[in-house]
């Protein structure tokens, strides 16, 4: 099946662009950029707590298989499709359905939407982290103890309680300064009582949205060089919370639970394992296409897509290592399994972490590391995706927006702000649960489903290899073809149809 005909001057290797629109169109600096930009996307929050929290619910080293099988025949050649698709066409997530098939315009306004929802609660996190970092600068951390005002007579810290029993009813000092002084979810009754807006929390997300701006307000040639730090420090952390972690007492404890196969759960993780790999990976954003829009025609998006993908799943793998090593240790130190620390994913990164952070020797020190590597993982996910619905909507409408990029994106910044208000108040924590889980899972699945469709049957298998051909000198072989034909598709109706029933009729 094909689409509509090719625009006129498909015999030339930049067919299907519209460079007409936006004469010249911006082009990375280096290609440093670009691969930076990506990694920086596609590397979030996600890889630091969800991939480890997942992997251990689902069988431990088991669950490695089907992550590593979901990977290389669905999350990896939809991310080349979607880099090969914003490459050729140079154009963001709207316009590009007018080469690909028009009727399925409604996808690009949909992936625009989408990452609005995610704007409106992502950034909420991003901002508890700096709460946390700024908190972090203190000779003894906050949550270290259970002298502080915010504690109530049911804290008790398992490093200080001596021979006092822990029960159901124990809070840990950790757990307090999350629920109580963080957040204040105490002065709040559910959704229809979110209290008041919490004006830490306001100046924080106001400065995250500030450092958003700035790193977008003139394109790639700024958020390009941002990522040189937002992208990178991660890993040096990573690193050093590695090598940290595993001189911990009880670390192996951690990394056995980590790694140990439960082969009776292979039956039923490969659903969580495709969703791991999609959200992973973020083909259906927008952000891929929108990045890529900005390469040479002849830039290797072949190559870069197998780099950044690698790097990803790596990445994942490697955060694994350095929760569980602490989780091990904090096993060891409450003399309980491992599973009972690691009882839940958010969890993970604020209460658990945190807490094993504040009975390290130089704790403030880890907890600072541990906090901007958070916090700038966000912010490189935030670049991609508000960057996505800047180029999709200036490339849909260049005369009235082409001249006024920085108007443009400081009306959108402000637009995700407000919408972010309500986040930020003593019940925020549940809209942000809300938006987590209907906002975009269930939608953006949905999205990349139609996706795949509307490149492979309507725009046709044929032509985009053709599109690949004249912009690499080779084409696709019959395993990319096959993917996105068949297998990624499959994979997508199956974890759609898991999804779906499980956001309309519960777990």
């Amino acid at each position: 099946m094909s689409a509509s005909p090719r625009p006129a001057g498909s015999e030339t290797p930049q067919a299907g662009s519209l460079l007409g629109q936006r004469d010249p169109r911006d082009t990375w600096s280096k290609k440093a950029d670009f691969l930076l930009s990506v990694v920086g996307f596609a590397v979030d929050l996600g890889n630091i707590w969800r991939f480890p929290y997942i992997c251990y619910q689902n069988g431990g080293g088991a669950f490695l298989i089907p992550y590593m099988l979901m990977a290389v025949f669905g999350g990896v050649p939809l991310f080349y499709m979607e880099l090969a698709l914003g490459q050729f066409h140079r154009v963001g997530a709207i316009p590009i359905w007018k080469y690909i098939c028009p009727i399925f315009k409604g996808i690009g306004f949909s992936i625009c939407v989408i990452n609005l929802y995610v704007a409106f609660y992502y950034n909420t996190i991003i901002a508890w982290a700096l709460f946390y970092f700024c908190s972090s600068f203190a000779r003894t951390l906050p949550w270290a103890s259970c002298s502080n005002p915010w504690n109530t007579p049911s804290c008790l810290s398992y490093f200080e309680a001596g021979n006092v029993s822990w029960t159901n009813l124990s809070k840990s000092p950790a757990e307090e300064f999350y629920m109580r002084h963080v957040l204040q979810v105490q002065n709040s009754h559910g959704l229809s009582d979110v209290g008041e807006i919490r004006w830490q929390l306001l100046l924080c997300l106001f400065l995250i949205f500030t450092t958003v701006y700035f790193s977008l307000w003139k394109g790639i040639k700024t958020s390009g060089k941002v990522v040189w730090v937002t992208a990178t420090l991660p890993y040096v952390v990573l690193l050093i919370l590695l090598i940290r972690g595993a001189t911990l007492p009880g670390a192996w404890r951690g990394i056995v639970f980590y790694l140990q196969p439960d082969w009776q759960k292979l039956r039923s993780v490969w659903v969580d394992a495709a969703a791991q790999v999609f959200f992973s990976l973020g083909p259906g954003f927008g952000v891929l296409l929108a990045l890529a829009s900005y390469n040479p025609f002849n830039n290797n998006c072949y190559r870069d897509a197998i780099v950044t993908s690698l790097v990803n799943c790596f990445t994942s793998f490697l955060s694994g290592f350095v929760i569980f090593t602490v989780l091990g240790y904090m096993a060891e130190m409450r003399h309980m399994d491992v599973a009972e620390v690691a009882k839940g994913k958010g969890i993970l990164l604020f209460i658990t972490y945190p807490e094993a952070l504040a009975n390290m020797t130089g704790s403030s020190f880890f907890a600072i590391l541990f906090f901007l590597m958070m916090v700038t993982l966000g912010l490189d996910s935030t670049f991609g995706g508000l960057e996505a619905v800047i180029t999709a909507l200036m490339d849909e409408y260049p005369q009235a927006l082409g001249k006024h990029r920085q108007l443009f994106v400081l009306g959108l910044i402000a637009l995700c702000f407000l919408g972010s208000l309500a986040t930020l108040t003593n019940g925020g924590p549940y809209i942000v649960k809300l938006l987590e889980e209907f906002g975009a899972g269930c939608s953006i699945l949905a999205v990349v489903f139609l996706e795949a469709i509307a490149v492979s049957w309507f725009y046709g298998m044929q032509q985009f290899c053709s599109d690949v051909r004249a912009m690499l000198g080779f084409g696709p072989g019959l395993y990319w073809q096959v993917c996105w034909r068949v297998v990624s598709p499959a994979t997508l109706a199956v974890r759609n149809g898991s999804f779906l029933h499980q956001c309309f009729f519960g777990h």
